[in-house]
């Protein structure tokens, strides 16, 4: 290995010397692994954990920026060189601030980044280059907190990048669990800017400062654990600020400890009266201990059988799962579970399944049904009550074009696919979906306002100018005609905390009345002319008509052969 490489060194503890910090990344030069990815994860879990090294301050807000412009190792990349030992996620810096275990210790994964951006308060932001921007989007869902910026090829844009990652950092709550008991289930709902309840969602965006936003969590046992009290956090993402909660399992009933023994209710003496009931003795049976077990009466059979049913034959005695002692059924174990009932109809593992698992590993089977956990339903608890996996990037639920079912979003707009209903070639563009919103809260008027569902729909912000400036390279200008034909222009564009605003041009650009002078002199120097062209034309045809009249009459005369004759001839 070439002494020169290294899997992290830390040059430069936090300082306000930008002057140095510049001098120093200067004068760095670059290491690099033998194949493509690299080795970042080691130093962003050196950089989180190395908090006297690096010099993070505890209340403040802290933000580590990842840049990079390829694939990086995770755990069990290790295997290649040998190296089978975990991550331990401590500080491993050498006296000369090497990263000393890269040839010892495996990369981290994925859940350790996780464990230790929260314990340190950590909002992640990775500024990588466009080839893998979707590998490290992949990353950033996996890890709260986390979000991620497409960096230029000469890194110009970081700071800007820096800058937007942040305020979409601060524009969002998002709640995170530590240390919550197995035995502990727990199902959120979120109540953001709206006023609306979203159930099973622990996370609001959106947001600005003096905003508020509510969250109710409700806690459900699914079992009783050995240590009876446990302690668990709930935080926000990135926020030193927490809640601790502690939780005592309640397992054993109070009245236990007023149990009568050899009580006289117990067919005297016969039992222990505890809670209400007789806990017989060994060898006595029934509801007051009253029977012996080598007792029998045949018509004390009857009554651990079911009813005939439609003059068919009598049930099996005990459901054929127990003994029939005294009139009382005293159930048989099984390997598969628990079997119980007055009749020993009850077991708690005769329940639908699903991929194997009964009640889909998501409740408990009771007597044939599925008792499903809080975020779960259905007759086998498949269903998902959760809907934070149906929100789109947008923030709306199916991006508006479906339903959430089962976790899952069923998209109803024809045209629309995808996880989240978030493609949709045919579905109407942004300007046809935002001019409705423009109608409803600008103007006051719409059939989102006949409706009364403008103010669910439209969360967006209206922002009246005078012409329409270029906001964003994503912005998009928008123009149609409104009722009364006047062309209404806005500007659709979401900033990057992804608020959506409109921009509206105060002045429609309607279209003008007519001049009455002018369409009166229009008129009348029409009938003029036309007028005036009719005569001419009138005086064109008798001119013709004139000439070939006169033609005619020459020509009959040129033929006429006259005669002299005598004034006496006459008479």
């Amino acid at each position: 290995m070439n002494p020169d490489a290294f899997g992290y060194k830390h040059v430069l503890s936090l300082t306000e010397e930008v002057g140095r910090f510049t001098e120093e990344v200067k004068k760095q030069m670059v290491s690099r692994n033998r194949d493509a990815p690299e080795g970042g994860f080691d130093a962003i879990i050196q950089a989180a954990v190395c908090k006297e090294q690096i010099g993070w301050r505890p209340d403040a807000s802290h933000l580590l920026i990842f840049t990079s412009d390829a694939k990086t190792h995770v755990a069990l990349d290790g295997r290649l060189a040998g190296i089978v030992q975990p991550n331990d996620g401590r500080c491993h810096l050498n006296s000369d601030n090497m990263y000393s275990k890269s040839t010892t210790m495996d990369y981290p994964s994925l859940a350790l980044i996780t464990e230790k951006m929260s314990e340190n308060n950590i909002n992640l932001i990775f500024a990588v280059t466009n080839p893998v921007v979707a590998l490290y989007q992949n990353y950033s869902e996996l890890i709260p907190g986390t979000t991620v910026g497409t960096l230029s090829n000469d890194s110009g844009n970081v700071i800007q990048l820096i800058l937007k990652a942040y305020k979409k950092i601060r524009s969002k709550v998002e709640l995170e669990l530590q240390g919550v008991p197995e035995e502990l289930s727990l199902s959120f709902n979120a109540t953001c800017l709206n006023g609306e309840v979203i159930p099973g969602f622990k996370s609001c965006s959106g947001l600005k400062i003096g905003d508020t936003v509510s969250f109710s969590v409700e806690a459900r046992a699914r079992g009783c654990p050995s240590k009876k009290k446990k302690t668990f956090i709930i935080k926000p993402v990135g926020f030193k600020d927490a809640l601790s909660i502690t939780v005592t399992f309640e397992c054993d009933c109070k009245c236990q400890a007023k149990a009568q023994p050899d009580s006289p209710k117990c067919s005297n003496g016969n039992g222990t009266f505890e809670c209400g009931i007789c806990l017989c003795h060994p060898g006595r049976l029934g509801p007051h201990c009253e029977c012996a077990e080598g007792d029998y009466n045949p018509m004390a059979q009857d009554r651990c059988s079911g009813p005939a049913g439609s003059g068919g034959p009598q049930s099996a005695i005990c459901s054929g799962r127990g003994d029939c002692v005294c009139g009382q059924c005293v159930c048989h174990s099984s390997d598969f579970g628990k079997v119980w009932g007055k009749l020993c109809e009850c077991d708690d593992f005769n329940c639908l399944r699903y991929k194997g698992e009964l009640c889909s590993g998501h409740g408990v089977c009771n007597c044939g049904f599925c008792q499903c956990a809080p975020d779960w339903q259905g007759e086998n608890c498949n269903c998902s009550r959760r809907t934070d996996t149906c929100m789109s990037s947008l923030g709306l639920l199916c991006s508006g074009r479906g339903q959430c079912v089962c976790g899952a979003c069923e998209c109803t707009q024809p045209g629309a696919y995808g996880a989240t209903c978030d493609k949709c070639p045919t579905c109407p563009d942004a300007c046809t979906m935002k001019k409705e919103c423009v109608e409803c809260k600008h103007f006051k008027r719409g059939k989102l306002i006949e409706d009364k569902t403008c103010s669910r729909i439209c969360k967006d912000e209206i922002v009246l100018v005078d012409e329409l400036e270029l906001h964003d390279t994503n912005a998009v200008n928008c123009t149609y005609k409104d009722e009364n034909d006047c062309v209404e222009r806005f500007q659709y564009y979401e900033d990057a905390s992804g608020k959506s605003i409109l921009f509206v041009v105060k002045e429609p650009d309607c279209p003008k009345g007519p001049d009455i002078l002018v369409v009166l002199l229009s008129v009348a120097g029409a009938i003029l002319f036309l007028g005036l062209a009719a005569l001419l034309i009138w005086k064109l045809l008798v001119t013709i008509h004139d000439r070939r009249e006169f033609a005619k009459f020459e020509e009959e005369r040129a033929r006429a052969k006259w005669e002299t004759v005598s004034e006496r001839t006459l008479k």
